[in-house]
């Protein structure tokens, strides 16, 4: 019998395979989910805001319990300080905790009842009464900037399990011993709320028939993403090209440009502070970051771009988040340094193999 397929994760801070081993589900594990959590999707819709409340209370309970292992195992697999992966998590369990105070005050179901009159003439009016409803399973993908906060547990997540939709997430290929730690304490929670396993599944893997398999599956009626331009791109394709299409959902990159106007310019030293602070913020892999500035040309324009540089030359280095994202920043660096009319300011060792 063939070993069933696995992958390593990898040391941000070496390059080296980490020591685990993890899944490559495919279209069969797929299947398998999917099913299940199709099978439980209509009574967990119909359980109680208090009970769905109290899970995603429970959550955010393990996670803060377990917070030091899981920020350790983040801070490996993508180098990001654990300062930053410890607030994550707060985020994460304040995400969680949010949605459960929004099911407590009910105004989230949008009901609405419309009282029948009998007396009414030419016609009767009948009684009519709606409200939203969960769905049904819902996928989500996890993000490589944001192991915790946008990840197994995060806010797609949350959102999706306080709707009342069971879910099913496809790990990061990044950070999967991040996602197997989060996933264990979701199905800790699971367990005590004295709910199905099958309301929340992680799915790990590092092929793209993962995603594909669980966008075009006729069982998930929504999507959740959070990455890349070229793979949101992709994802929402599959869902539109579905025989019945499904909403997705996409928060994908952008260079985010900026416009610095002449009145903005007063103190051109702390505005070029200021910008590159935002600019580097986590490894430059924050949805904020200004890639691109626009200036009127004038003196304090020229003053503002040339501290920019200088401290820009002169911000430590960091570690970026996987060899991929590294690869295509060196690639695109190179690219854009051979483009005429551009002056490129850049350390040799940031393109170094």
């Amino acid at each position: 019998m063939l070993k069933p397929p696995t992958f390593q994760a990898i040391n941000a801070f070496t390059g080296e395979p980490l020591a685990d081993d993890f899944p490559v589900h495919g279209k069969q594990d797929v299947d398998v989910a999917c099913e299940n959590a199709q099978a439980v999707a209509r009574s967990f819709r119909q359980l109680s805001a208090a009970k769905r409340a109290q899970l995603l209370d429970t959550i955010a309970g393990k996670l803060e319990q377990n917070a030091s292992v899981i920020a350790e195992r983040a801070h490996l697999e993508t180098a990001l300080p654990l300062i930053r992966l410890n607030g994550e998590i707060g985020r994460t369990a304040n995400q969680l905790r949010l949605f459960s105070e929004v099911l407590k005050q009910g105004a989230w179901s949008r009901a609405t009842l419309d009282t029948p009159n009998p007396e009414r003439t030419p016609l009767a009016k009948p009684d009519i009464r709606k409200q939203h409803i969960a769905i049904g399973p819902v996928a989500v993908f996890g993000a490589s900037n944001f192991p915790l906060a946008f990840s197994a547990a995060g806010g797609d997540t949350a959102s999706a399990l306080a709707a009342g939709c069971p879910v099913i997430v496809k790990g990061h290929s990044a950070h999967p011993g991040t996602s197997e730690l989060v996933a264990k304490c979701i199905e800790q929670a699971l367990t005590e709320c004295d709910l199905p396993q099958a309301i929340f599944t992680l799915l790990q893997g590092n092929q793209r028939e993962l995603g594909t398999s669980l966008v075009t599956h006729p069982r998930i009626q929504a999507v959740g993403f959070t990455g890349s331009v070229t793979g949101g791109r992709a994802l929402f394709d599959l869902a539109q090209q579905r025989a019945v299409p499904i909403p997705f959902y996409g928060e994908l990159g952008a260079i985010n440009p900026t416009f610095i106007l002449p009145s903005a310019l007063d103190d051109p030293q702390q505005l070029a502070e200021q910008y590159v602070q935002s600019m580097t913020l986590g490894s430059g892999q924050f949805c904020t970051k200004p890639g691109v500035v626009f200036v009127v040309d004038s003196d304090p324009a020229s003053a503002f771009i040339e501290s920019a540089q200088t401290l820009l030359l002169a911000h430590a280095p960091h570690t970026l988040l996987t060899p991929s994202i590294r690869n295509s920043y060196c690639e695109q660096s190179k690219l854009r340094a051979s483009e005429a009319g551009l002056m490129c300011t850049t350390q040799d060792q940031g393109f170094s193999e």
